[in-house]
């Protein structure tokens, strides 16, 4: 009797999925926690597995379909091994990126769901995945010649950014103030010390530690930056879970560096480097993406030079770094120039007044400019 391919529990508030890409097609011999189908929510990316092996005898549910948790998308014959029927060609199907946004990869418990994590620090290439069998198709709409219009279905991570940057604008009363930072000491640490760290830990010392650690000693100074409303309370947290944005081909993902305020630099930089391997090739767990206080996302690594990020609800705060460019500064009655990065903060003035914000992007300015403060365990 066939086996049936389910769709498992993926996450909390989690109801139904969209089918993305089939690994394998009908007649192909699949083995047991082989990948067959890639299915989407709003949150995250992840493979299904076979719970048996056998041969795929029927696939129920095509890609851009959408399926209940719960509900069968394929029957797998587990009386028959077969052999391995070759998967459609298609073209649309996007190599996996190095770069950095977000999945899981269930194993062998289904019902669980839930991957183990990459090896962090200094990773490797994107493992090859198996080839795509089918690739959710796009209708055309056919115009006159030389302005064709192609029509794409949101992904349901991209419906559900959509919908929170629509939330975050219309439901908190969000300011930015912004502030530039020299980034002197900072280069200068990182040139005296990259080759000692990166033999240390086998990863690279980059910016983006001294910007954690800046933010978790300025959140300690500015409580409200690290709080949110619920409903006619204010939730003040003595613990720090800091969101790191970053970008990738299924959009962005906020994955979370948990109890920061714990962390090393070694640790930090281990952690991102990770997100950063695994977001490129959907594998960031959902669980990973939920619960941060306070995010911090740098635009500079696309070029950016001045932006207004917007707050990830329910949290009150966000820190946008950007490029660092060589301009001219006054420093002791004298043009000198410095490398220098403009920040921007973007808070809900409902939880944090502008003396408070002001107050921690200055911190930030200062710890990052003088990080002898801070202390790099090598």
């Amino acid at each position: 009797m066939p086996v049936e391919l389910r769709i498992p529990p993926v996450g909390e508030s989690i109801t139904e999925v969209t089918i993305g890409a089939w690994r394998k097609a009908v007649g192909a011999a699949v083995d047991r926690d082989e990948e067959l189908v890639e299915l989407e929510t709003d949150k995250a990316t992840f493979d299904l597995p076979s719970p048996v092996a056998g041969v795929i005898a029927k696939i129920l549910k095509k890609p851009g379909e959408t399926a209940a948790v719960g509900e069968v998308v394929g029957l797998i014959d587990d009386s028959k091994s077969g052999t391995p029927a070759a998967p459609a060609p298609t073209a649309s199907s996007p190599p996996a990126s190095s770069s950095a946004p977000a999945a899981m990869v269930p194993k062998k418990d289904v019902a669980a769901s839930l991957p183990q994590t990459a090896p962090a620090a200094e990773l490797p290439g994107p493992a090859k995945k198996p080839a795509r069998v089918e690739a959710p198709a796009a209708s055309a709409a056919v115009g006159p010649a030389g302005r064709e219009e192609r029509l794409v279905p949101m992904s349901p991570i991209r419906r559900r950014i959509a919908e929170r940057l629509v939330e975050a604008q219309r439901d908190a009363a969000l300011l930015t103030t912004f502030n530039e930072i020299d980034m002197t000491a900072v280069v200068a640490l990182r040139k005296k010390y990259r080759d000692s760290f990166q033999a240390a830990y086998g990863v690279k010392l980059g910016f983006m530690s001294f910007f954690v650690k800046a933010v978790v000693e300025s959140l300690s100074a500015v409580p409200q930056l690290n709080a949110e409303i619920r409903g006619t309370d204010i939730v003040f947290r003595n613990y720090y879970d800091i969101g790191v944005a970053i970008g990738g081909g299924k959009g962005l993902v906020v994955p979370v560096l948990r109890n920061a305020e714990r962390l090393s630099f070694a640790e930090i930089e281990r952690t991102i480097a990770d997100f950063g391997h695994r977001a490129g090739e959907n594998k960031i767990k959902l669980e990973e993406l939920q619960g941060g206080t306070f995010t911090i996302s740098n635009g500079g690594v696309y070029g950016s030079l001045l932006s207004t990020p917007i707050v990830n609800p329910p949290q009150s705060g966000v820190l946008g770094m950007h490029a660092i460019q060589d301009r001219p500064v006054v420093r002791d009655g004298a043009i000198v120039i410095r490398p220098m990065m403009y920040v921007a903060l973007t808070y809900d003035h409902r939880v944090v007044d502008g003396r408070e914000a002001v107050t921690f992007l200055t911190r930030v300015r200062d710890i990052v400019e003088d990080p002898t403060r801070l202390l790099i365990e090598i």
